[in-house]
């Protein structure tokens, strides 16, 4: 294992801001590993964190195929770690919204210009992702409709779910899209939880990744053969929006099968603690997200329903 700062900058009241990418063998860019991007992603660090000591092991054991280099970068944004904040801590910039980058632009557009210089070449790319809404999700792979995804590639990874997504304006500039631009097979993987630290997600994580190395040619290393992934198109998903604001009581979470006009949640006033409103399944079939924090507005998207036929 090597280790490379891939961009650094001083500060004047911190240490220096390192974004650090570990190498592991020698030969073709084969495969490379993003992890947290926002300053809230623990998860998403700590899966890359536990991937890099499982490839530094397969390393030593010689079991990383001879020709084949595999790059983990664990963390793009330390600053917003430290500091606590989601986005960049001085202008609450989003490095994932600010790809391809520019050199001489803005700090989180540098930084995404660095990224995308180190990342670019890989045959494979794959980010440890989070949703823009705080909530937890059933562990999955999702892919950016480009016209050059590959979903069959997505279910080497034994995921239980490969969601595809007909990108957004938005999405253009995110690190997935413009990785698939440059000839670079990506993926995104969603773990269950983001800003809390979740084992049992986090080993199915570093399973999958380790399953799809396999499964390519790139690494020796026997797994567990995972899920036989259902395709979904995020388009098919219903979404339960909230009516009114107040405290979110949660009944069902991810995972769960549910009917249809079953009460999955309620909204309760903050002061006296009456039900304004009971959360009803538009139909039945299994929940895939489901909102987490205990604030609701009115509106919010409460959840996403994988929705069941004949239910």
């Amino acid at each position: 294992m090597t280790k490379e700062i891939i961009y650094r900058f001083e500060s004047a009241y911190r240490g220096d801001f390192n974004v650090r990418a570990y190498h592991f063998n020698k030969g073709e860019k084969s495969c490379c590993i993003v992890g947290s991007m926002r300053g809230n992603e623990i998860q998403q660090l700590y899966v890359c964190s536990k991937l890099i000591k499982a490839l530094s092991r397969l390393e030593k054991q010689c079991r990383i195929s001879y020709g084949h280099r595999i790059t983990v970068i664990p963390c793009v944004n330390p600053f917003s770690v430290n500091t606590g904040k989601r986005f960049w801590s001085s202008d609450s910039r989003d490095i994932n919204r600010d790809f391809p980058g520019i050199s001489g632009g803005e700090p989180t557009q540098r930084i995404a210009d660095s990224l995308m210089k180190t990342v670019s070449g890989y045959r494979y790319g794959i980010q440890f992702a989070s949703f823009y809404i705080g909530g937890d999700f059933i562990p999955h792979v999702r892919m950016m409709e480009t016209g050059m995804e590959n979903a069959s590639l997505a279910n080497l990874f034994g995921m239980p779910y490969v969601l595809k997504r007909d990108p957004k304006p938005f999405d253009r500039n995110t690190l997935n899209y413009n990785w698939q631009l440059s000839g670079t097979s990506a993926f995104s993987v969603y773990t269950g939880e983001t800003e809390e630290i979740d084992e049992k997600s986090a080993e199915l994580a570093v399973s999958s990744v380790l399953r799809f190395l396999s499964r390519m040619g790139i690494i020796k290393h026997h797994c567990h053969g995972g899920y036989m992934s259902t395709i979904l198109e995020e388009s098919s998903l219903m979404s339960v929006h909230s009516q009114c604001g107040g405290i979110y009581r949660r009944i069902k979470k991810p995972g769960d099968e549910v009917g249809q006009n079953e009460i999955i949640a309620e909204i309760l006033d903050p002061y006296e603690n009456s039900v304004l409103e009971q959360i009803k399944s538009p139909c039945g079939g299994i929940i895939f997200f489901a909102h987490k924090s205990p604030l609701v507005c009115e509106r919010t998207v409460l959840y996403k329903i994988i929705k069941r036929l004949n239910i």
